[in-house]
C-alpha cells in the first residue's frame, strides 16, 4: 500500500494518520465540526540488498572469559551437597 490518510483538527495540525478512509472518515464525525482528512500518497525507497562478502574480525578482539563461581557460592553449594538439605527456589 502506498497510501494512508491524515486526519487534521480544525486549525490544520495533525491528528492522526490512519491506513483506511473509513478510520479517517470516522474520526472526523467523532469529533464533530471542522475536522478534515486528506489521502497522502508516498513513493517507497528503493531496496537495495547486500551481502557479506568475508567473515573476518578485527585484529585483537577476543571473547569473554568463561564466567567462573566465587569461591563462597562454590563452597555453599559443597555443604549442600554433603547435607541433607534441600535447596528452596520460590
Amino acid at each position: 500500500m502506498n497510501e494512508y490518510w491524515e486526519v487534521l483538527d480544525p486549525l490544520g495540525k495533525k491528528l492522526a494518520n490512519t491506513g483506511s478512509i473509513n478510520d479517517a472518515i470516522r474520526l472526523c464525525e467523532m469529533r464533530g465540526h471542522g475536522y478534515t482528512y486528506r489521502q497522502v500518497k508516498f513513493i517507497g525507497d528503493q531496496v537495495i540488498d547486500v551481502t557479506s562478502t568475508t567473515d573476518k574480525q578485527l585484529p585483537g578482539q577476543i571473547g569473554l572469559p568463561a564466567s567462573k563461581l566465587k569461591l563462597e557460592d562454590a563452597q555453599q553449594q559443597l555443604e549442600l551437597r554433603a547435607s541433607n538439605a534441600k535447596v528452596f527456589v520460590p
